[in-house]
């Protein structure tokens, strides 16, 4: 699955990681600075400058622009990339190496800037709103120049985001399909040791372009979480000191980032409690729909095949597992949903004390909430993505038994379970 796409991939993997924490705590503890001497910001008009502390008074809807600096993150984050993929792409040379690696770095860098193309979008929320309770206050107090102005600020950050969406889908759409030729020929050229496998043409036709598209999705969800924490979480962390206190609990530190990490370990928690057998039961409806087609396929060259009672027999059992993944489905979903919608609430409950007392303008309230949701949203990465990861991992369960074929190492149980309900396919006749 994965060896046939990336280059040995565990040590890849990890190294990934390792050199994503490195590179993140050396930003934070003197990369910064390092603009100052390394920037080539200026060549561009784009001189560093380092951040002023912000003044007495200054208030969170105020942005925080700096070109400069912006330049400096980019250009150091060019540096991190180019030496990873350019290390990988020498040590470990690979038929996909291009598209593995140069393109998984293509992805990342991406989602970054996305990222970071959201957090100016909640910068402009502050402002935005306070400008209209300005004015809803104090009629005539901004001029149509100010108000549209702000609209047409708004306008460029989504036109460039949507631009950024539609290449980025296009781009990812051919990745994902590089992977799954990968595994396409990887597997096709094992054909001998796996085609015995129950469902073998269609774990390799269907299975593999399921698997490279929801790992794509999921992996770049998981980055996109990571990154939107590193981003946004500093934000609310600021945000909270106009939250003096919350219900029932009172006063505490920073209590916005709090409720958003305790909310969010409680759902997942609850969720894969209820869901627990999901992935069981989805690898089972797997196995049972190919038994059924498997037939039907046969009793298109046999009429020994596919009698009415084999029919019938196999299909009860797809009728069966549907049922009982339905009713598991039912309750999983009643706490999911029910899970969700008491979210939104959540963070307005949180605010309530600070509403009633005016702590804060109405723009600083919208940052809050967005910040809020996008922390709240990252940490619930499990929650939103269960019901994708259950299937994931029934798809895995179908191609793992293809990596022990190939391996000669003996099959899971339920790969072994003869087809007693089936005629011999010997039986069938040319």
């Amino acid at each position: 699955m994965f060896k046939s796409f990336f280059p040995n991939p565990k040590l890849f993997f990890w190294s990934f990681a390792l050199w994503s924490l490195v590179c993140v705590l050396t930003w934070f503890f003197f990369g910064e600075t390092l603009g100052q001497h390394l920037s080539f910001g200026g060549l561009f008009g784009y001189d560093y400058v380092l951040a002023a502390p912000p003044a007495e008074g200054t208030t969170a809807t105020e942005p925080a622009v700096n070109p400069g600096a912006d330049f400096w993150f980019y250009q150091y984050m060019f540096y991190c990339y180019a030496l990873f993929v350019g290390v990988w792409m020498y040590i470990s040379p690979h038929k996909w190496a291009r598209w593995s690696v140069l393109g998984t770095a293509l992805i990342i860098f991406v989602t970054w800037f996305q990222v970071h193309l959201d957090v100016m979008i909640n910068d402009w929320f502050g402002g935005f709103y306070d400008s209209i309770q300005q004015a809803l206050g104090k009629p005539n107090s901004i001029t149509a120049e100010d108000y549209y102005g702000q609209l047409l600020t708004f306008g460029k950050i989504a036109l460039v985001a949507v631009t950024l969406s539609v290449f980025t889908r296009f781009f990812v759409s051919h990745w994902i399909f590089r992977w799954r030729t990968a595994m396409n020929d990887y597997y096709t050229g094992m054909w001998s040791r796996v085609r015995h496998i129950e469902g073998a043409s269609q774990r390799v036709q269907e299975d593999t372009m399921r698997f490279s598209s929801i790992m794509e999705s999921l992996g770049v969800s998981l980055v996109d979480s990571v990154m939107t924490l590193i981003a946004f979480l500093p934000i609310l962390w600021a945000l909270s000191v106009h939250v003096k206190a919350l219900p029932v609990v009172g006063e505490i530190a920073h209590a916005l980032v709090w409720v958003a990490l305790i909310w969010s370990i409680f759902g997942t928690g609850l969720l894969a409690l209820v869901g627990i057998r999901l992935p069981g039961l989805e690898f089972k409806n797997q196995r049972v729909e190919a038994a059924y087609r498997k037939e039907l396929v046969y009793g298109e060259d046999n009429s020994n095949r596919a009698s009415p009672p084999v029919i019938k027999d196999l299909f009860s059992d797809v009728r069966k597992n549907y049922f009982r993944l339905y009713f598991n489905y039912l309750y999983f979903n009643v706490a999911r949903y029910s899970y969700l919608q008491v979210g939104v609430l959540v963070p307005y409950i949180a605010l309530g004390p600070t509403i009633i007392a005016g702590g804060f303008t109405l723009g600083v309230m919208q940052q809050i909430l967005r910040a809020f949701g996008r922390v709240q949203e990252s940490f619930q990465y499990l929650v939103n993505s269960w019901t994708t990861i259950v299937e994931l991992l029934s798809i895995y369960k179908r191609l793992k038994a293809f990596e022990l074929a190939i391996a000669n190492q003996p099959l899971p149980s339920i790969e072994q379970v003869s087809e007693q309900k089936l005629p011999d396919s010997n039986q069938i006749t040319s």
